[in-house]
C-alpha cells in the first residue's frame, strides 16, 4: 500500500497528546471571547425584561360591606395574567371575624400608569355573595387556581364545609374564564 511509509500516517501517543492540547487551547480561548452585550444572569425577571411592580391590595377599596368589621386581605398572588407584560395581583378578601369563616371575595388588581395612581379592580372572580371560602390560591403560567369550600344546604353546620371545589381562571377572549379542575367537585357529609 502506498503511503504506509509516511510518518504522519502512523499516529503515535505523542500525536494524540499534541492534538488534545491544541483542541483544549481552542476551547479555552473561545470561552473568553464573547459578544460585548453578553451578560450572565440567573434571574428569570432580568431575562424577561422590565416588569411592573405588583399592585398592592392594601391600597384598594374593595366592594365588600363588612359593617363595623374591617376587611382583611387573607391571600394574594401576583403574575402576568393576560400576557401583556405587566404584573397583576389576585387578592382574596373577607370581613374580619373572631369566629366562623366569612365568605371570600376574589379580585384581580392592575396598576395603572402614573407615579401616584392607586391600583384598581379589573375583575371579580368570586363574589362573596356565592358564600365560598378560599382555602388555597396560586398563580402559575398565567392561570389562577383556587380550592373553594362551601355548604350544600343551610342545615350544614357553619363549622364544617361539605362542598369542596377546585377551580381555575384563565384570560381568554378578553375576559377571565372559569373552569373546574378534573374530579374536583365533591359533596361529602362529614
Amino acid at each position: 500500500m502506498a503511503g504506509q511509509d509516511l510518518l504522519h500516517t502512523q499516529p503515535r501517543p505523542m500525536h494524540w497528546l499534541a492534538t488534545a492540547t491544541a483542541i483544549s487551547a481552542v476551547v479555552a480561548a473561545a470561552s473568553f471571547v464573547q459578544p460585548p452585550a453578553a451578560k450572565a444572569t440567573t434571574s428569570p425577571v432580568a431575562a424577561a425584561g422590565p416588569r411592573t411592580a405588583a399592585p398592592d391590595p392594601g391600597k384598594v377599596t374593595f366592594p365588600v360591606d363588612c359593617g363595623p368589621n374591617r376587611l382583611d386581605v387573607v391571600k394574594k398572588a401576583s403574575g402576568d395574567l393576560d400576557g401583556d407584560g405587566t404584573t397583576e395581583t389576585v387578592a382574596v378578601v373577607r370581613c374580619h371575624s373572631q369566629t366562623g369563616t366569612p365568605p371570600s371575595g376574589v379580585y384581580v388588581l392592575a396598576q395603572p400608569s402614573g407615579p401616584k395612581a392607586a391600583p384598581r379592580i379589573v375583575a371579580t372572580l368570586l363574589d362573596p355573595a356565592r358564600r365560598r371560602t378560599v382555602q388555597t390560591l396560586t398563580v402559575k403560567d398565567g392561570a389562577i387556581s383556587a380550592a373553594l369550600l362551601g355548604y350544600s344546604t343551610l342545615d350544614v353546620p357553619r363549622c364544617c364545609p361539605d362542598v369542596h371545589q377546585s377551580v381555575k381562571w384563565q384570560w381568554k377572549g378578553g375576559k377571565f374564564v372559569q373552569s373546574e379542575l378534573p374530579a374536583a367537585m365533591s359533596t361529602q357529609s362529614l
